[in-house]
């Protein structure tokens, strides 16, 4: 095994939600629509949304209820200006705001937000 990530996923029991919300609020263009499996397009590591119920025959693990938060996604701002701007059109397209945009003492402006299902992710800019 090589230590590099490949494919993140992230699982949910709402798909039609989560593929409008990621490609719609946060503008993933789709690569690959399988109804319970959507491939956005992406540089360098694959990212996709799938089903829970696709993996209930390999595992009883898939069944299980979520709780907390597992995992962010950080995405980058051009600056700190964008933070607050890109803040402000996620939640006004339908994002749910977590934390508004704040400067950060690793230098870094951030704002967080949530999806459909309530998973936590980041935007961010360099503070210079």
């Amino acid at each position: 095994m090589k230590a590099e990530i490949n494919l993140i996923t992230i699982w949910t029991d709402k798909i039609d939600r989560m593929r409008n919300f990621y490609n719609q609020v946060l503008g993933f263009r789709i690569k690959n629509d399988l109804g319970n499996y959507v491939e956005f397009e992406n540089n360098g590591v694959r990212f996709a949304i799938c089903m829970r119920n696709v993996m209930y025959s390999y595992s009883d693990e898939y069944r299980k209820k979520v709780v907390g938060q597992a995992f962010e996604l950080a995405f980058p701002c051009e600056n700190p200006d964008d933070v607050d701007e890109a803040f402000k059109k996620l939640v006004t397209m339908g994002a749910t705001p977590v934390h508004q945009p704040q400067n950060m003492p690793w230098n870094q402006r951030t704002a967080l937000f949530a999806d459909p299902d309530g998973n936590i992710h980041e935007i961010f800019a360099e503070i210079i």
